[in-house]
């Protein structure tokens, strides 16, 4: 973290905010920020809402009592609410022959938990026959925080170039980690396979498997 050695990249935000993040994620990654978008859980579930919920397939019923998740086996349309007790999930355990069981997986468990619900809500924002991206633009500006350059008719662009995009080509990764400790800390630090998929994220192809 510039002027902070190394330190978990979240503290990279306690440290200097969103500058210091973007820098942070610049030096270390060299993938350019374009703008920042900065949304709290609150307005998060009531973006959801707008929706009327969002599709989540599961395999297994699952549940954390500590995020409040508590959700029967199939797909299940998730409120706003319920939406944010599935991506908080640190304790996420699925009924599996009678007995419910950790899935294990820590943050990087809970980050392909989180993509899977964005890619839900694209599904649902494309599905919609009549949907409103004029008003759904306005209400997404006033629950963000973002850089100077996303005005409201930049998201509105934006929102029309993402409904043009196919499910198909939407494509989700997780930069390969090891754990590692430093001064009694845990973290997790990129291997070598990240390179390949911080690569293909700069030049648009898709991640290698």
């Amino acid at each position: 973290i510039p002027g902070h050695a190394t330190n978990r990249i979240n503290a990279a935000y306690a440290f200097g905010g969103a500058d210091l993040l973007v820098a942070t994620i610049q030096q270390n990654l060299g993938i350019s920020v374009n703008n920042y978008v900065e949304i709290g859980f609150g307005g998060f579930a009531r973006l959801v809402d707008t929706l009327g919920g969002v599709d989540i397939d599961f395999a297994h019923a699952a549940r954390d009592s500590k995020s409040g998740l508590q959700v029967e086996a199939g797909t299940q349309t998730l409120d706003g609410a319920e939406a944010i007790a599935f991506v908080r999930s640190r304790k996420y355990q699925e009924l599996r022959n009678g007995s419910w069981k950790s899935t294990g997986g820590g943050d990087i468990a809970r980050t392909g938990r989180q993509q899977a619900l964005l890619l839900a809500i694209f599904d649902e924002v494309a599905d919609a026959g009549a949907f409103d991206l004029v008003s759904f633009a306005n209400a997404f500006a006033e629950e963000v925080t973002a850089d100077e350059g996303l005005t409201p008719g930049v998201i509105l662009d934006l929102g029309r170039a993402g409904l043009a995009l196919e499910r198909a080509t939407i494509h989700t990764a997780t930069l390969p980690v090891r754990n590692s400790s430093e001064g009694g800390r845990s973290y997790v630090v990129m291997t070598g396979d990240a390179d390949g998929v911080i690569s293909a994220f700069i030049a648009g192809r898709p991640f290698p498997s």
